[in-house]
């Protein structure tokens, strides 16, 4: 799909680049001007690789105004055309986490509860990550909880626990202080249900949820409210017992009626899952209860007996503060600091869900949780990002309740400034076409040498010998096209020009052309087959080619492959493609 912006986009493309490049004194990045026309401009997202070409351009116009002619010269354009961007950039810009009400006596503590239904999703690491830099910061402690009382809307998955313990690692260095499984503690919650039914802030209800629904609507007391403590523990017993089916009978919080937000009147604490059509996966558990607590209840418990002083959540929870605050005050208990963020929303990601993501894999669709081509920790973790990228990802961000469009650009942005200086520099050639080269010119020289790293000599240099005369090499397809419409003659990258004649090559200088491409390419001797996974229209590709071989790269290794992009070494002939 071919798209060209209209005189005004090119205009505030252009001037979002000028605004960039003064945030950053000089050095505008395309990533992040990228981030901002994407959140700006969410209907241009489909043309997204046109847009990124524009951008780039733009960014390096500014870039050069800036060195050329100075910081004021951005400036001036910005006060003469677009000043309301000068007026965003003339705010001081905070870095890190916002400072939070701690009480000096005693240590915070704070949590993290996925439910386990799945592995973590890159949404779930901004959790982790600011949970636990608060943790660190105010030498407090972060409970890692698995909220796993649904057996039937999200039903956990047994194997999730192991894996996001795991992940959880991987992404902070360390373990959570405290590991909690609501499941484990089914018991805690019916005594508490029970304290709350004697003091007459819980009861019974027998109507069916369509019947409560009614005197919901109509802020006026159900009947079975009137219940007695005692007639309401007798009802509660027969729940344990398993003499009510599901839906016949819920526990709930007695809160005001009339109160503005309908999510609040009388909320339902317990209900009767149907555990022997739907056990839960824990053998431990299985079908040993019939009566589970809703997430509010389970959760509000949870966080004062485990003494959560801080619970950071999406904002989209704030009816859960609500419920709980009135829970708490049934209790004569202080409700924990409170803080918001709003939704982050990565455009390439669209509209993953772990359920649906499960439903997915199960279906044959993804081929696992590490699948290439999903929003997961697994598959990013898999495709080589480091974790601290993600960290300074979430901490950028930090708590902003406002709602924010970002692009993959701007995480792939926070990688390269950490894996860049580390990773080796290899060819790896697609398509390949195999070539015999032979020396047109005398003197040649019998041994050739190049950095692996353009900027960190401590990686060495590459070699190879042209002793023999003659080497074999490979280049791409495209390339051999390249070179026919540059009168058959090309550039080998840090080796010569040469010159093309069917499977035949000659090298016919060593001092570069200005006026030949340069390639990449690899010499048979030192190199082998691989493959390169990579996405391509949201589809798995098997890429085919050579790799060098002589440069010694540990598995698991990241790498940039010249004029393709970063990539993980997943095994000896197989990488897997990171991002550009």
């Amino acid at each position: 799909m071919s798209w060209t912006p209209d005189s005004e986009m090119q205009e505030k493309i252009f001037y979002f680049a000028i605004q960039n490049s003064l945030q950053y004194d000089g050095k505008g990045q395309l990533s992040s001007v990228m981030g901002k026309i994407m959140g700006s401009y969410p209907e241009l997202r489909k043309y997204a690789k046109e847009i990124r070409n524009i951008i780039q351009e733009d960014v390096q116009t500014a870039n050069n105004i800036a060195s050329n002619e100075g910081l004021s010269k951005l400036k001036e354009i910005l006060e003469n055309k677009a000043p309301d961007l000068l007026e965003k950039k003339i705010k001081e810009k905070r870095k890190g986490l916002p400072e939070l009400k701690v009480n000096p006596e005693k240590n915070p503590i704070f949590r993290f509860a996925p439910n386990p239904n799945g592995p973590l999703s890159f949404g779930h690491s901004r959790g982790i990550v600011i949970n636990s830099e608060y943790a660190k910061k105010y030498n407090g402690k972060w409970i890692l909880r698995f909220d796993d009382t649904d057996t039937v809307r999200k039903p956990p998955l047994k194997e999730a626990y192991d894996l996001i313990q795991q992940e959880v690692e991987w992404l902070t260095g360390k373990k959570a202080d405290k590991v909690v499984i609501a499941s484990d503690r089914i018991e805690t919650y019916y005594r508490y249900a029970e304290e709350l039914i004697s003091q007459g802030g819980a009861y019974v209800c027998t109507l069916s949820a369509e019947e409560f629904r009614v005197f919901r609507k109509e802020k006026t007391n159900s009947p079975d409210r009137n219940r007695t403590p005692e007639d309401n523990l007798k009802l509660w017993k027969k729940m344990l017992n398993g003499e009510f089916s599901p839906g016949e009978a819920v526990l709930r919080v007695k809160t005001d009626m009339k109160l503005p937000n309908p999510a609040l009147r009388d909320w339902p604490a317990l209900r009767i899952q149907d555990t022997q059509k739907n056990p839960h996966p824990r053998e431990e558990i299985n079908s040993k209860y019939q009566v589970w607590p809703l997430l509010d209840f389970q959760s509000g418990i949870e966080d004062h007996l485990q003494g959560v002083t801080h619970i950071i959540r999406g904002k989209d929870l704030m009816d859960s503060t609500r419920k709980q605050t009135l829970l708490y005050e049934h209790f004569g208990w202080e409700y924990p600091e409170t803080l918001y963020w709003g939704r982050v929303k990565i455009h390439e990601f669209g509209g993953f869900s772990t359920s649906g993501m499960r439903k997915s894999i199960d279906e044959g669709v993804f081929s696992g949780w590490d699948d290439s081509r999903l929003p997961t920790l697994a598959s990013m973790r898999r495709r080589g990002f480091s974790p601290k990228a993600l960290q300074n990802f979430w901490i950028e961000l930090a708590l902003t309740q406002k709602d924010i469009s970002a692009s993959m650009e701007t995480i792939h942005a926070h990688n390269v400034k950490i894996i860049d200086n580390t990773s080796k520099r290899l060819f790896f050639v697609k398509n390949p076409i195999k070539l015999t080269l032979t020396e047109k010119i005398l003197n040649i020289p019998q041994e050739f040498k190049t950095r692996i790293h353009p900027e960190n000599d401590s990686m060495g240099s590459r070699k190879w010998d042209f002793k023999k005369g003659e080497i074999t090499i490979y280049i791409e397809k495209e390339d051999l096209e390249l070179a026919y419409i540059n009168s058959n003659k090309i550039r080998l990258k840090d080796f010569a020009d040469i010159e093309i004649d069917n499977c035949q090559a000659s090298i016919i200088s060593f001092n570069p052309s200005e006026k030949l491409p340069i390639i990449h390419w690899v010499e048979r001797e030192n190199s082998a087959e691989a493959l390169l996974e990579t996405v391509i229209n949201n589809n798995l590709k098997l890429i085919h080619g050579r790799l060098e071989s002589s440069i010694k790269i540990e598995i698991g290794s990241v790498v940039q492959l010249e004029r393709i992009g970063y990539a993980k070494l997943e095994d000896k002939n197989k990488l897997i493609f990171l991002h550009d």
